[in-house]
């Protein structure tokens, strides 16, 4: 997807690429890259971080080909890799590719899937999607920012794979066309007996308790004996 934007770089020696150079870059607000492709020497250069993570975060991200300024040159570009601190979640490092317009080029776009699918909506099941993105081959100029794929007629038993994904004539597939994209699962029942049984036992009294109960009431029948025996020993010695 071509975009407007226009990216800045500045040039820095070849010799000064480090960690040590990368922090001091980084610590100046920039972010070191590094431009490469169409036949030319690679470059090592400075960017802004705010304009690779408005890219970044565009609707195409990583596809966007905009324009790379570079001293008196401008050439079409993309992003093909980037490095991220993974606390932080600043850029800490970013790769360019120069862009002829009229070569093709492979890219990865992400698979989006549009609509309520019947086997959700009448079949209570749930939507999968095992595939979130597919590798396309076309020109620069026609890569997509996404592909829709409309699930609304996917019930149980049915698969939509690649080969079912909707493109123009300019995009050929490049991941395999038979991997499968999308399809309805049942639902598990999960089992409520159990946690009915445990209710009903926390209900039920406490053995414990009827027992100690019972002991109690023994003790109480059997003092009363005792005492009618100790009454009756002292009328005998009365007596005698």
């Amino acid at each position: 997807m071509l975009s407007q934007e226009v990216v800045e770089a500045q040039s820095r020696p070849q010799e000064s690429r480090g960690k040590n150079e990368a922090r001091r870059v980084r610590a100046q607000g920039r972010v070191p890259a590094v431009v490469y492709g169409a036949r030319q020497e690679t470059a090592v250069v400075t960017v802004d971080p705010k304009q690779i993570s408005r890219i970044l975060h565009s609707e195409s991200g990583h596809n966007t080909i905009f324009e790379l300024q570079l001293g008196g040159d401008r050439t079409k570009a993309m992003i093909v890799d980037w490095q991220s601190d993974p606390v932080a979640g600043s850029l800490l490092h970013v790769d360019f590719k120069r862009i002829a317009m009229d070569q093709r080029l492979q890219v990865t776009v992400p698979v989006l899937l549009r609509g309520e699918a019947a086997g959700v909506k009448t079949q209570g099941g749930i939507l999968e999607q095992t595939l979130r993105e597919v590798e396309i081959e076309c020109l620069p100029g026609d890569i997509p920012s996404h592909i829709d794929l409309e699930v609304t007629e996917l019930v149980f038993g049915m698969v939509l794979r690649v080969a079912d994904l909707p493109h123009s004539g300019s995009v050929r597939f490049v991941t395999d066309q038979n991997i499968p994209v999308a399809h309805i699962v049942a639902v598990k029942e999960v089992e409520a007996a159990p946690a009915a049984e445990a209710a009903a036992a926390e209900a039920a009294p406490a053995e414990p308790e009827v027992i100690k109960k019972g002991k109690q009431e023994t003790a109480e029948e059997g003092a009363a004996p005792a005492a009618e025996g100790k009454a009756e020993k002292s009328e005998k010695k009365e007596k005698k």
